[in-house]
């Protein structure tokens, strides 16, 4: 196939877009990709969808390749599924609702566990039709509240979602292995440099979880690894080694102090370790305590909700939420101070939060026997040895602080060490929360009902188009892996007169006759600029067909080392074909 420059719909830009963050965002647009539309809503131009259903094609074969079978759903979905699930409310704002003209409730799907296990429920009715893998290529929409980095994170994007049916719990963790060994053949295909981490479900629901993380320095995931082990997880699902509790008998008493303008960690510790109270504190002795509101997703009215943590950390809003969630999280305004008089700002400490009802989750690392330095409920005022199992009684523990590089591991071998990632897949065993909400059952054997169990399993497939674009890409532009290239050869036409335009067209034909695919530049532009454009197009093989003609050569360029080769040009046909596949 040949598709010539001088009539593609395509249109490269000299200048970053102004709203760019990252590279990809930069180089999809400046290089006629994508374009945008709305905020977090983009179009499709030809060579960016072609990435993007070459990106399909590697995601179909290998889900075939474990039995999927594709099927597809409709984006407008009614309320009801979501309403017995939960997930209408537990959405939140991300939902897209909307009404019909009688008035009837509907939503944009942002995904479809509902509609698969209704389907399930609606054709199969034996154990004899289990397992099965039903998988979609669709379009999903969510409202994110700050869409950004363009197709990294917008409103509408493309998603592979599969479902995995089983009848037992041996047969979830086969399914889930197979999608596991798939999702590492197609990232690997798709030449990405990834990690797997372990993860949580979130508004998903089900047990195991591990999300697959494009390693990038732009990306929104913060992950961790252990230096001595295979432990790898996102910090939200990072869980943290408690220390043995400590013997209460024998500890200090709890003294308040008057501790003049120290509302923060920083001056409390230089006030104490200048009190002469005998021994030298940290922040580490300390005890913040945030307060935060909290909402149901079948709530109208916020709660209060005090999180304690050692005071060298500061509470990770992306871990308290997820530790929340579905729960709706924001921070206090002065108006909520207002209204509750009690939390005086920089002392608040655990005796007032008790006495007011207000529910106290800390850190793991906040045992029994610890003792702590914390606010008195009195401005000016701290508590000094206040004992945890004597003085004050957590309500639980939740996992909020932040994740440190050089924390131990919590397998108990090496330290962590961090990175960024942006999310590609996630793969989930859901077990039984969606076919118990719509009695999914296979009459077994002994005709006794079994109730089917589920997993889930994601592919942010547009998100890949920009993850791999953040992965490759140098100064000039884009250098796209092969599998996902727009073509397979960008032939560069270097000259006006008759001979090397039609040594160009003659070697277009060759190539598309052993079907190579070419991106031909035949346009009546300068050299110059059609050699920026091959550049920043990014096709991996960039042929060069100019000057050199006269001596019987081309010119190859490999896009990846910057290699440029002279080929006879009775051998460019053969040499091309063979290194790109063909």
């Amino acid at each position: 196939m040949i598709t010539r420059m001088s009539s593609l719909f395509l249109r490269t830009l000299r200048e970053d877009p102004v709203d760019a963050e990252v590279p990809s965002h930069r180089l999809l647009v400046r290089a006629g990709y994508v374009r945008r539309v709305a905020p977090g809503g983009y179009s499709w131009l030809p060579l960016g969808l072609r990435v993007l259903r070459n990106i399909e094609t590697v995601v179909r074969e290998e889900m075939d390749a474990i039995g999927g079978q594709e099927i597809q759903f409709p984006a407008l979905l009614p309320r009801e599924p979501y309403e017995a699930t939960g997930r209408w409310e537990a959405y939140g704002p991300n939902l897209f609702r909307l009404k019909d003209r009688k008035g009837a409730d509907y939503l944009l799907g942002p995904t479809h566990e509902e509609l698969f296990a209704l389907t399930v429920k609606g054709e199969y009715s034996s154990y004899k039709d289990y397992p099965v893998i039903l998988y979609q290529i669709q379009t999903k929409y969510r409202d994110e509240a700050r869409p950004r980095a363009g197709i990294l994170r917008g409103r509408e994007f493309v998603m592979k979602d599969s479902y995995s049916f089983d009848l037992d719990d041996d047969g979830l963790a086969r399914s889930y292995r197979r999608h596991r060994d798939a999702y590492v053949r197609i990232f690997d295909r798709l030449g990405l440099d990834y990690v797997v981490v372990a993860a949580t479900s979130g508004a998903m629901g089900g047990s195991a979880s591990e999300e697959f993380l494009a390693v990038a320095g732009t990306g929104e995931d913060t992950y961790v690894r252990s230096t001595e082990s295979g432990f790898a997880a996102n910090v939200e699902a990072v869980v943290t080694p408690a220390p043995p509790e400590q013997p209460i008998e024998g500890k200090p008493e709890a003294q308040v102090h008057h501790t003049p303008n120290t509302p923060t960690i920083e001056t409390l510790v230089d006030f104490l370790n200048g009190a002469g109270l005998g021994r030298t504190f940290t922040a580490a002795d300390t005890l913040k305590n945030v307060l935060v509101k909290v909402r149901e997703p079948d709530e109208k009215d916020w709660r209060l909700l005090a999180v304690g943590v050692p005071g060298d950390r500061e509470v990770d809003m992306k871990r308290l939420e997820a530790a929340l969630e579905p729960a709706e999280v924001a921070l206090l305004e002065e108006a909520d101070f207002t209204a509750n008089p009690f939390l005086v700002k920089g002392y608040i400490g655990p005796g007032a939060l008790a006495a007011n009802g207000v529910r106290y989750l800390v850190d793991p690392r906040i045992v029994r026997g610890t003792a702590w330095v914390t606010g008195a409920d009195k401005a000016d005022h701290h508590v000094v040895d206040l004992v945890c199992g004597r003085d004050f009684t957590p309500d639980g523990t939740i996992e909020a602080a932040e994740v440190r590089e050089g924390d131990a591991s919590p397998d108990g071998r090496g330290t962590l060490v961090a990175a960024r990632g942006i999310e590609i897949g996630h793969i989930f065993q859901l077990g039984r929360k969606y076919t118990d909400a719509f009695e999914v059952d296979a009459l077994g054997p002994d005709s006794k009902p079994i109730r089917i169990t589920m997993g889930s399993y994601g592919i942010g497939v547009s998100r890949l188009v920009a993850a791999i674009a953040e992965q490759h890409h140098d100064e000039l532009g884009l250098v796209w892996p092969r599998a996902v290239a727009p073509a397979d050869v960008h032939l560069v036409v270097a000259g006006k007169d008759d001979t090397v335009t039609e040594g160009g067209e003659r070697l277009a034909t060759q190539l598309s006759e052993r079907g190579v695919q070419v991106l031909l530049d035949d346009r009546k532009a300068s050299p110059g600029v059609k050699f920026a454009d091959a550049e920043l197009v990014g096709v991996p093989t960039i042929v060069v067909v100019g000057r050199g003609l006269t001596k019987g050569v081309v010119e190859v360029k490999d896009r990846l080392s910057g290699e440029r080769t002279e080929i006879a040009v009775d051998e460019a046909v053969d040499h091309l074909a063979s290194l790109t596949g063909r």
